[in-house]
């Protein structure tokens, strides 16, 4: 297949992942508004920090409230990490690779597409968020379940596979360290119990809570959530899991030795780590270094396949 081919596959992948990740998101942030006392003021920053966009957020917007942040991570098209962009980019390599997805995968991202650009400005109030967020999530949903169900399963496929499972790891990893640390920073003594919310908002934001609660059969607690989402082999947006996933595209394909013994290298480190038992600190150094290891996988990929 040409290499051009196997990118668009690849990027589409991981556009959808992005936009279904960055609706789930502001989706969260703003349930957890409701759960939360008055008095308790809570940080939209953290949710641009989760992009590493926080330079381009202020050269466009003077402060992080709640309705500026969400227009930058829904509808600007100035900030390529927002919804309207990633499915913007989406259909666009979808578009490139019509003939090699089935007609219906490129339809769904070709009307998902559209109908966020037509109701994008309807999710800057709280009133109309839900359905448009849900929408969003619903439509990547359908398009991953279209591929997965009417695409062979052929290196087409596995390039496809590799690109959500990466960016699925991607963003795990970022809600992680950015959610954990900032979410509600200077907690005052009587507001510690909603730390539990806190906790909470970390796992739906990744739709683990249910998961989280049937396979821990525990309360939820830092230690227990770090581990889960970390190391759980069986849940799909654990990172665990999404290097597994990774490491399976990456044996169907040729030419894979570099980058699978980068991913190799990551998979060992993440598996002989105790991620339970690091404070702030040493979990943001973790973190980072789970980060650069998937940096280092990517571009090894494109230098393999691109």
């Amino acid at each position: 297949m040409l290499s051009r081919v196997a990118s668009n596959i690849y990027w589409m992948a991981r556009y959808i992942e992005r936009a279904e990740n960055t609706a789930r998101l502001v989706n969260v942030n703003t349930h957890l508004l409701l759960d939360l006392p008055r008095r308790v003021r809570l940080g939209w920053e953290p949710i641009i920090d989760i992009n590493s966009n926080r330079d381009e957020f202020y050269s466009l917007y003077e402060t992080a409230d709640e309705r500026s942040v969400v227009r930058f991570m829904i509808a600007d098209t100035k900030n390529p990490g927002s919804i309207l962009s990633s499915l913007g980019f989406a259909r666009e390599n979808a578009r490139t690779v019509r003939d090699i997805i089935p007609r219906e995968a490129w339809e769904q991202a070709n009307e998902l597409y559209l109908a966020a650009k037509a109701d994008a400005q309807s999710a800057l109030t709280q009133r109309h968020r839900y359905d448009y967020l849900r929408s969003i999530i619903l439509g990547a949903q359908t398009m991953t379940g279209l591929l997965a169900g009417t695409m062979t399963h052929d290196e087409c496929y596995h390039f496809l596979r590799l690109g959500r499972n990466l960016e699925r790891a991607d963003m795990t990893t970022r809600i992680i360290d950015v959610r954990s640390a900032t979410l509600l920073p200077d907690m005052a003594e009587e507001l510690t119990p909603f730390e539990n919310l806190q906790w909470m908002s970390v796992l739906k934001s990744l739709t683990a809570y249910q998961m989280y609660r049937r396979g821990m059969q525990l309360r939820i607690r830092r230690p227990d959530v770090l581990k889960f989402l970390l190391q759980e082999k069986r849940f799909p947006r654990a990172l665990s899991h999404t290097l597994n996933e990774a490491e399976s595209c990456l044996k169907d394909l040729s030419h894979n030795e570099k980058p699978l013994k980068l991913l190799t290298r990551l998979q060992r480190k993440l598996h002989n780590a105790k991620p339970d038992g690091l404070d702030q600190a040493k979990l943001h150094a973790f973190i980072d270094e789970m980060q650069l290891g998937l940096i280092d996988i990517t571009d090894s990929i494109k230098a393999a396949y691109f």
